[in-house]
């Protein structure tokens, strides 16, 4: 919101400037700035409501994606036979994936790199813990 009053008071100072020295149509494309950039924000802010969540039981290993529209997917995979894919990709950030019995899903697009192998390795010790057999 301060951001956005910045910009409109900066944009509106501007553009007085331009109309008193005669230059009146630069209102009407610093007006259409001070728009777009709105609505830039506005679509940034939906997308910030996207997000996923990973539970792993003994049962299931599930991930549920919920959409910034509030509609949630959800996969479930064996932990016995799921593989975790930790793809490299040239010029490009890493890709990691699911697999097991010809189905694959992509997930964690919104980490960073370094956060994406921390969670693969996080995940990869949370399987192996729980394909073993309980000793106790």
């Amino acid at each position: 919101m301060v951001l956005m009053a910045a910009i409109c008071l900066i944009s509106f100072a501007t553009g007085l400037m331009f109309f008193l020295m005669g230059a009146w149509p630069v209102i009407g494309f610093l007006g259409l700035d001070v728009l777009l950039i709105y609505i830039a924000f506005r679509l940034n802010f939906r997308a910030l409501r996207l997000y996923e969540t990973v539970a792993l039981t003994d049962e299931a290993l599930t991930v549920t994606r919920v959409d910034p529209s509030g509609e949630a997917q959800s996969w479930s995979f064996n932990p016995y036979w799921v593989r975790l894919s930790l793809k490299p990709r040239i010029g490009r950030s890493t890709e990691l994936s699911i697999a097991s019995h010809g189905k694959s899903l992509v997930f964690a697009r919104f980490l960073t790199d370094s956060e994406r192998e921390d969670f693969a390795r996080a995940l990869t010790d949370a399987l192996s813990t729980a394909r073993s057999p309980d000793l106790a």
